[in-house]
């Protein structure tokens, strides 16, 4: 496997704002054949917009690596240094950074999906459905914000609104405390027919990020007719990421969401592809 960090805002010639992140790594698996492309897994910690959280972050790519996926994980700017537009601005280059070096590395740019936790789920649901908004294009130019939306997306104990069961610390941070914008950023009034299909859990025990974060935004998918399937385990603990001991808390049952999201996503054509 190759191991490698990339800054972003190099890649893309910007200026990074004082105090931000905006890096990726990457995690690829080593070509046993050479004519092999494989899906991406673009990872997005949580850790609600104050930091990035590592249990949230290698530990998943592992998974998906083990699932013949080459894997990201992205640490982006955090409150109190940065505010919004920056974190969404900084999920955009991801994607494009993937999809423009697909086959440098072996990645099917058609399926490239993305997973993201708690916070890092609130910034998957502005990459899913902002990523065309002013901001983005003023940031990436038009021909590049056409490589932004991923093909799927996992949904992990998601923050969704600011209006309804909100997680209000993750606003606060995200916004710099602009509560003008806490509508504008609830991802169940930004679902549409573009949005990408989702795979999206949560636990009924969660007393962080409520589970009707998951219910909003799967009502919203239901709405506009975009195909998603939804999770909610009866036990479990906000944070679980792969729940295994090594990431804080075992919670087995749960623990099945990642073998759930590996095969809804084979089932939309996620698979390693030996070309010809």
């Amino acid at each position: 496997m190759k191991v490698e960090k990339i800054d972003l805002y190099a890649y893309f010639n910007i200026s990074r704002p004082d105090g931000g992140a905006g890096y990726l790594t990457n995690y690829l698996l080593d070509p046993v054949y050479d004519n092999r492309i494989r899906p991406a897994m673009l990872v997005i910690p949580g850790g609600g917009y104050g930091h990035v959280s590592p249990r949230e972050g290698e530990p998943i790519a592992m998974q998906y690596l083990k699932e013949g996926f080459h894997a990201f994980c992205l640490d982006y700017s955090i409150a109190p240094m940065v505010c919004y537009p920056a974190p969404l601005i900084e999920v955009c280059m991801a994607m494009v950074y993937i999809r423009e070096n697909a086959k440098t590395f072996g990645v099917d740019a058609s399926h490239v999906s993305a997973v993201g936790f708690s916070a890092g789920g609130h910034l998957l649901g502005m990459l899913s459905n902002m990523y065309n908004d002013e901001e983005v294009v003023l940031a990436l130019g038009k021909e590049r914000v056409n490589l932004v939306r991923p093909d799927a997306v996992i949904f992990s104990y998601p923050v969704i609104s600011a209006l309804d069961h909100p997680h209000i610390g993750s606003f606060k941070n995200l916004t710099g405390g602009k509560e003008e914008l806490y509508e504008k950023l609830s991802i169940e009034r930004r679902v549409s027919e573009n949005s990408p299909p989702a795979f999206i859990w949560s636990t009924v025990d969660d007393e962080t990020v409520p589970s009707e974060n998951a219910l909003m935004l799967a009502l919203a998918y239901k709405k506009v007719g975009v195909p998603f399937e939804l999770h909610v385990f009866e036990n479990g603990r906000h944070g679980l990421a792969v729940c295994t001991k090594e990431t804080g808390w075992i919670n087995e049952p749960v623990k099945e969401w990642i073998k759930l999201s590996v095969t809804w996503l084979k089932a939309r054509g996620f698979e390693v592809i030996d070309v010809d």
